[in-house]
């Protein structure tokens, strides 16, 4: 062994003096010298490697003390790292000399000088300054200087981008290939060229990469750096790498989602396929398909929903992404298919199962019935078992508002529809009133059936004024009770839209609430979540839909 180890050392000396020698490989004489070289410096490279990767950064550098010295010198030699595997193996050598730890300035002084050196290697930009030296060589082979580092860089991700592909799937002792560590150190490297086209190849495949250790392997910088990246549009990686991303690292998942609030609320909401399209694009549905991401997903949106004092606009979103998500979960092949408790774990799971039913699943006549359905299984909990907190109740309370697609149908069936309306009626109360207790929200129904019973007398009517309507009027802009308001508006927007005469008020009935109170938003998020289910659904005539485009104009630019 000790022999070895001289013999490793007067290698080690013979080469070192070789790259002092050729310098930048200027003349044609040490061109000449390096090309004879090539081959029996790359197999020294290799055997430094398998020497290097079993020691630790002090070890190498007390055993091999001008280390730094041979890899600088050989790293901006162009021939040899032009040549073979030479660019890939310097580059692993100098994961070897990185400290994860380091303890005092010089530690960290090179680490920042090896961080330097694989900028070099992986950036073609980083070889413009020595383009007057390297040119010549470059000509001989046919390339211009551009073509060339840019083949050379994609050649160094190529080959990595195997090795790391083997060492996943070859099942060997990660130590005897490629080490934790080295990954590590490759994915830290690559921070400040995530942006790098070419580089892309290599992203993928460490985000996919999980090695044998336990824990994370790869950098936080490197994580944050690509979701960043990811998120400002800057590069585009596969959908499974970006899932992939999420999973392993909690805060990247978490700006993802609170990017996708920001840029929906900063936005104006003029349909909903606009929000359906910018949600799709961000990848966050598609990812929810695994239960731990959409779980993380909806408690960043509950929190969201309760510091927006339950705007109606933030209410919207989450509705939609549940809808998208919905999309993705029915289209996913049964065999992948996580159960629905998987999603929804701390749920009543009949309730669960009848929110998710989309309403085209079922014929038209049979959503009544459904509704009552949800409805008395979600009395039965609030009602008649103990809730013990509020926090249950509002997580019973949020699992029904994420499927605003059913709350909005039952507004529509209770004037559409012949239908007995105390469990709908009920249902649309614990929705909009969900802190009362028991007596108080049968009191609620009490006083908007009143409501009701007045609008569905008028609904065949076909010549309306806003007078006909004053009662209800009244009880969104004259009481103080803010669950009723908005119960009765949703009722009335929904009665405006499909009676024989809404029509003709619905301007100037909307008009007078919006300048009475401060509704203008929810009124707003009401019918554009109609508009898309229209679209989705393919309902209504062209009436109505006429109606609600020139309403949405109006709103929107009040608002």
């Amino acid at each position: 062994m000790a022999q070895d180890t001289t013999v490793s050392k007067l290698n080690f000396e013979y080469w070192l003096d070789k790259a002092i020698e050729w310098g930048q490989a200027t003349t044609l004489e040490s061109q000449r010298d390096v090309c004879l070289h090539l081959p029996q410096l790359q197999e020294f490279l290799h055997q430094l490697y398998e020497t290097l990767k079993h020691m630790g950064s002090v070890v190498a550098i007390q055993q091999f003390p001008l280390l730094g010295q041979l890899l600088g010198r050989l790293c901006w030699n162009p021939f040899v790292i032009g040549y073979d595997e030479s660019q890939k193996t310097l580059m692993w050598c100098l994961c070897c000399l990185y400290s994860s730890e380091p303890q005092n300035p010089l530690e960290l002084k090179a680490n920042s000088w090896i961080r330097s050196l694989l900028c070099h290697l992986l950036s073609s930009s980083k070889w413009e300054s020595n383009e007057a030296e390297t040119s010549p060589f470059i000509s001989t082979l046919g390339y211009t200087s551009a073509d060339y580092y840019c083949h050379l860089v994609k050649n160094m991700v190529f080959s990595l981008v195997t090795d790391l592909k083997e060492n996943q799937f070859s099942g060997l002792n990660i130590q005897g290939s490629v080490s934790a560590s080295l990954v590590n150190a490759v994915s830290i490297f690559c921070v400040p060229l995530i942006t790098l086209p070419d580089l892309t190849p290599l992203l993928e495949t460490l985000l996919l990469y999980h090695g044998g250790s336990s824990k994370e392997i790869l950098s936080p910088e490197f994580l944050e750096a690509v979701n960043e990246a990811f998120l400002k549009k800057k590069i585009s990686l596969p959908e499974s790498a970006v899932f992939s991303l999420w999973l392993r690292h909690l805060p990247s998942l978490e700006k993802a989602t609170l990017h996708l609030l920001d840029q929906l609320v900063s936005i104006q909401m003029n349909s909903l396929e606009e929000v359906a399209c910018v949600i799709k694009d961000s990848l966050l549905p598609q990812a929810a398909s695994h239960p731990a991401i959409f779980r993380i997903v909806n408690e960043i949106f509950k929190n969201a929903l309760l510091e927006a004092d339950g705007s109606s606009e933030v209410l919207t979103i989450i509705q939609v992404f549940t809808q998208l998500f919905l999309q993705v979960y029915q289209n996913e092949n049964k065999q992948h298919k996580f159960p629905l408790k998987a999603y929804f774990p701390y749920h009543h799971q009949p309730l669960v199962r009848g929110l998710l039913r989309r309403p085209f699943e079922l014929p038209v006549t049979y959503w009544s019935q459904h509704l009552k359905h949800i409805s008395d299984m979600l009395k039965a909990l609030v009602e008649d078992t103990n809730i013990s907190s509020p926090t249950e109740l509002f997580e019973i309370w949020f699992l029904v508002a994420c499927f605003g697609e059913w709350l909005d149908i039952a507004a529509e069936q209770l004037l559409k529809a012949a239908v007995e309306p105390d469990a709908l009626l009920w249902l649309l109360a614990f929705y909009y009133c969900p802190q009362n207790e028991n007596q108080q929200r049968t009191q609620t129904v009490v006083e908007v059936q009143a409501v009701y019973n007045h609008l569905m007398m008028l609904f065949s009517w076909t010549d309306l004024s806003l007078k006909d309507l004053e009662a209800a009027v009244h009880r969104i802009t004259g009481i103080k009770q803010c669950c009723n308001q908005h119960l009765i508006t949703h009722l009335l927007v929904n009665f405006l839209l499909f009676s024989s005469g809404g029509h003709m008020v619905a301007q100037e009935c909307i008009y007078h609430i919006t300048e009475t109170t401060d509704r203008s938003k929810e009124v707003h998020s009401l019918l554009i979540r109609i508009a898309y289910r229209f679209k989705c659904n393919g309902e209504e005539n062209q009436r109505t839909v006429k109606l609600l485009n020139e309403l949405l104009q109006k709103l929107t630019l009040k608002i």
